[in-house]
């Protein structure tokens, strides 16, 4: 396979995740679970200083997802933007890649220990299509 297609897999990879999480995000209120209620009430409700300001921990988890939209998003247009450099400038490619590849294995790692697995095994596969795609390009 060629370091380019493998790319642009791996970018279709973070946007099946982008979308999940956009499914996700905006549904975690909505429970039937009378104990997950109580627990999103608790999170929504009372509000605490954090820097300054006054707000609840449903804000910060909010405001976690809602970046992770932007991250995946920059990441895409990232693999991609590196894939069309892939034949011609080796050295760009990698040097954008790298950092990109590992931190998707991380977050791989990270979602299978506090997520569910089919979120850490698509940041997994995703990041490790990157390094492969690195190493077959030279």
């Amino acid at each position: 396979m060629k370091p380019r297609l493998l790319l642009r897999i791996s970018a279709l990879c973070i946007l099946i995740h982008l979308i999940g999480h956009f499914f996700g995000h905006f549904s975690w209120k909505e429970t039937p679970d009378p104990v997950k209620q109580e627990v999103i009430r608790q999170m929504t409700g009372p509000k605490f200083e954090f820097m300054g300001v006054m707000r609840t921990m449903g804000d910060y988890f909010e405001g976690y997802g809602l970046i992770l939209f932007v991250v995946y998003g920059m990441s895409i247009a990232l693999i991609l933007s590196a894939a069309r450099y892939s034949d011609s400038n080796h050295d760009i490619a990698r040097n954008v890649l790298t950092p990109i590849g590992i931190g998707y294995v991380a977050m791989g790692a990270i979602e299978f220990i506090y997520f569910f697995p089919f979120a850490g095994s698509i940041s997994l596969v995703a990041g490790l299509l990157i390094i492969i795609a690195i190493f077959l390009n030279g």
